[in-house]
């Protein structure tokens, strides 16, 4: 019986089968019985044991099989002041931390970030990404972190870990001077950068962070709609067209949401319009429009008809123009030896000689009359 009562308060044998996979601390419940002196202990990879002796933190013990004893005590056998020979059962709280890798932690900006973009000017961006987590340092991540939590998961260090990270990745990418369509080809670098920055902190805490990923760097919705209108239309950098393209488009648009005839007709007319300024200014993406061709002068004004007198039995008849000439030389009143005289003319000459003239008595005469 007495064996029984001994055997029922001491603990002989201290592990941890951990199978769960988001637990970082387990303390090792006791149920008020005491540590033998000599009992095996046993610390799996990827573990470790912390002893913490009347509210300090004595012995850390990393992966292997002990026999506690003075020698494997010494700091708890200074705290006790215990000599070579003690071999009484003692107590002690045990915690077994999780030292191996926990991935896959998720980390996002619940707020968008604010920068200077060198071809956009002030710009919002937003940007998650991943991380992996672990305990560098037990007795450190102990006494900072989980204190006297005998069942510590990590969701209660996940949140305090992703702000720092959100805080480091907004800073990084504001100060970086990298263009937002570019930060995509440099995630790489950018992530490195944001590690190495949140390293000083996390070991404060007794963790480390052998990993850290950005995966995604966006704009915002409505910005990243105008970059795709303007890469659709590939004239990226020109504002002018990029003004003509959006107005024909709300143009378009509005007649689309017409009603009726008169809906149909504007959306036709509005379409025509559009279609012939996306054609003009395509044509000006590839190649310069060549200078417009200088307007010709207008002819000039036709001549005067000229007037012309006639000498008849020493008197001036006239004046007569080219057509009524020609008719006077159809009824043969005017003859070519009749003198004529115009404006500019030497002196009176007789009308055969004048080629202006000379020219109407070879007319064909008209047709003759109808037989009676």
């Amino acid at each position: 019986m007495v064996f029984s009562f001994l055997k029922g308060q001491f603990i002989d044998v201290i592990e941890w089968l951990d199978d769960s996979r988001d637990r970082l601390v387990w303390r090792f419940e006791r149920y008020g019985n005491s540590i033998m002196y000599g009992a095996k202990l046993t610390v799996r990879e990827g573990q470790a044991a912390v002893f913490i002796h009347e509210g300090q933190l004595a012995d850390v013990f990393g992966p292997g099989l002990y026999q506690l004893e003075t020698n494997n005590l010494p700091i708890m056998t200074a705290l006790q002041h215990w000599d070579h020979g003690f071999n009484s059962p003692f107590k002690s709280e045990i915690y077994f931390v999780n030292t191996r890798r926990f991935p896959g932690l998720k980390w996002g900006t619940q707020n968008p970030i604010m920068l200077r973009d060198p071809e956009f000017g002030p710009l919002r961006l937003r940007a998650f990404g991943s991380y992996a987590v672990r305990v560098a340092d037990p007795a450190r991540f102990m006494t900072e972190i989980v204190g006297t939590d005998g069942d510590f998961t990590e969701d209660k260090i996940a949140g305090q870990i992703r702000n720092i990270v959100v805080q480091k990745v907004s800073r990084v990418l504001a100060a970086s001077g990298i263009p937002a369509l570019d930060m995509a080809a440099n995630t790489k670098d950018l992530s490195e950068i944001v590690a190495k920055a949140i390293e000083p902190t996390l070991t404060d805490y007794g963790l480390s962070m052998p990993e850290l990923y950005i995966e995604n760097i966006s704009l915002p919705e409505e910005v990243e709609k105008v970059l795709d209108q303007r890469t659709s239309m590939g004239i990226a950098g020109d504002l002018n067209k990029y003004t003509q393209f959006s107005a024909a488009q709300a143009m378009q648009k509005a007649a689309e949401q017409g009603e009726g005839g008169m809906g149909t007709g504007i959306g036709m007319g509005m379409g025509m319009g559009m279609g012939q300024a996306m054609a003009q200014g395509m044509a000006g993406m590839g190649q310069q429009q060549p200078p417009a061709a200088p307007q010709a002068s207008p002819p000039p004004p036709p001549p005067a008809e000229a007037q012309w007198h006639l000498a008849e039995n020493g008197q001036t008849k006239g004046p007569y123009g080219t057509a009524q000439i020609q008719q006077m030389i159809a009824q043969g009143a005017v003859t070519r030896d009749a003198m004529v005289w115009t404006a500019g003319q030497d002196g009176w000459k007789k009308a055969g000689d004048i080629p202006d003239l000379a020219r109407l008595f070879t007319a064909p005469p008209p047709p003759p009359p109808p037989a009676g």
